[in-house]
């Protein structure tokens, strides 16, 4: 009677570490923003002035958008990709892709709406056959660069 509730016990630790080995290899190597190990802070004197002025700066001339064939050399910086959404779609996941080549796995770039952050979009269906500039960080994901999108702002066009 006492082996019983032991095993189950083992088979549910079991069951949260195989979880977490999936996740962990679906997600690795994307960049994930959380608020659990905030950047630590600079002093506070030392960064009131060229911190707002680099602001100002990357606000008033922001960097230009590159064809989505050549966003390879921004892999690790901010950067503006544009080109024609030939498809938005939407995973089982909820995820949304937004593909500018005819078969995405053999394109150089995508952009991905993680299904948490869907909600703050509209229909991204509207966005098929139209030019769009996409701002953000430019990560390497399995080979492909690709923009991350977390806020509406960071996508220009398709109107």
């Amino acid at each position: 009677m006492k082996r019983r509730p032991m095993l189950v016990v083992v088979g549910l630790i079991l069951a949260a570490f195989a979880m977490g080995l999936w996740m962990g290899s679906r997600f690795s190597g994307r960049t994930v923003r959380s608020g659990i190990f905030p950047r630590p802070l600079q002093p506070a004197i030392a960064s009131v002035t060229p911190a707002r002025a680099s602001v100002t700066s990357a606000v008033s001339n922001p960097p230009p958008c590159v064809d989505f064939r050549n966003a390879g050399p921004l892999v690790g910086k901010k950067g503006c990709v544009t080109g024609v959404v030939l498809r938005a779609y939407t995973a089982r996941s909820g995820n949304t892709f937004l593909d500018f080549c005819q078969d995405y796995r053999t394109c150089p770039f995508t952009s991905l709406i993680f299904a948490a952050d869907k909600e703050k979009f509209g229909d991204m269906g509207s966005m098929q056959g139209k030019r769009v500039e996409i701002r953000g960080d430019v990560v390497s994901y399995q080979g492909h660069t690709e923009i991350v999108i977390h806020d509406p702002q960071q996508v220009r066009g398709g109107q």
